[in-house]
């Protein structure tokens, strides 16, 4: 693996490691989840995720203090999310009537608050109008936001999980997709006019499969979906939204949507998901190398975090040691022999 080591042992001055036959690999990176206290991001350690990137909290004014401590997981975080008004987050989340962005005008409103608030990125959430129950934000405040926060030097990660809403969110040039399309296919244009603009996609494969298996399990939408008053979901267009983007070009990072929120419909847990994720990247077409670069240096390339992700002199000493070789079966992951956070070893 190009930034891996199958290694025979791991030395420091006062400590040597018997590590025959074992991968050493970069510690791992989640580009998708919740956080909401400091065992949470324990819990993240202990499976090896050694940074995680939040996309969104109720409560910035708590979370953001738990970035960067020492001895746990490394986190980042969006702070809020920009989303329209009356949206579900307000309505059933917990989250305050200010993230609602009434319009273009508003839009700066929201950045300038949240540049204020120093968060790392920028979480929008774009919605398809046509889903019942769904309040969107239009295209026109979805351009002027990225605008804004493009202005303030912050990426932009979008939520969208609908050909419309990835449709909206390409148009309007944000860098990050996170999740796939669960339910409708996406116009066979799409992935190339994504690998061409140079944005990325984070497919929360953990996610999409969870949701779809909870959602089907609830009878007022199969209902609606026999009755054709929305689009069947089902995890194979997801997988196949996947496969898409990687015959187009297009760069896939890991990430899980892991969760403790009791509203949500499915919780990923924090750390193990993600090597689910893993496997079911590899399932959707990306080798195992591939995979493991998703949850590494790539997505430390394109959170641009250049102090991780890789296994370098002068990097971050964030280190995972699994039994066996992790570049051919990507199942090895799980198989911890020892984790190392900016060198100090937690497991």
């Amino acid at each position: 693996m190009a930034n891996g080591l199958i290694c025979d042992a791991i030395a420091t001055p006062d400590q040597v490691v018997d590590a025959d036959g074992a991968t050493m690999l970069p510690g791992l990176i989640d580009t998708h989840v919740h956080v909401e206290t400091l065992d949470n991001l324990k819990t993240y350690g202990h499976w090896g995720v050694t940074t995680v990137l939040d996309m969104a909290t109720p409560d910035p004014e708590s979370l953001l203090k738990l970035r960067h401590h020492d001895g746990v997981t490394d986190l980042y975080s969006a702070g809020y999310p920009a989303v329209a008004p009356k949206a579900t987050q307000i309505t059933k989340m917990g989250y305050p009537e200010s993230i609602g962005v009434a319009g273009i005008a508003d839009a700066g409103r929201f950045i300038d608050a949240q540049a204020r608030c120093s968060v790392d990125y920028v979480k929008i959430i774009i919605e398809d109008p046509k889903q019942p129950g769904t309040q969107a934000l239009s295209p026109e405040v979805i351009s002027a936001l990225v605008e804004r926060a493009h202005a303030k030097g912050l990426k932009v990660i979008a939520h969208t999980t609908t050909p419309v809403s990835v449709h909206r969110a390409v148009v309007a040039g944000v860098d990050i997709l996170t999740h796939v399309p669960i339910a409708g296919e996406l116009d066979p244009e799409v992935p190339r006019e994504v690998a061409a603009k140079g944005i990325v996609v984070s497919p929360t494969l953990t996610m999409m499969r969870g949701l779809t298996s909870a959602l089907g399990r609830r009878p007022l939408l199969r209902a609606q979906a026999a009755a054709r008053l929305m689009p069947k979901l089902e995890y194979a267009g997801a997988r196949r939204s996947t496969a898409a983007y990687l015959a187009a070009g297009v760069t896939v990072v890991a990430g899980t949507d892991a969760n403790q929120d009791s509203t949500a419909p499915f919780s990923p847990s924090a750390g193990e998901s993600l090597h689910d994720e893993l496997g079911l990247l590899v399932e959707a077409g990306l080798t195992p190398v591939q995979a493991l670069r998703a949850a590494t240096v790539t997505a430390a390339e394109v959170f641009a975090l250049p102090d991780r992700g890789a296994i370098e002199t002068g990097r971050r000493a964030d280190l995972l040691l699994v039994d066996g070789d992790s570049t051919r079966d990507i199942s090895t992951t799980t198989r911890i022999q020892g984790i190392w956070i900016k060198g100090q070893r937690i497991r």
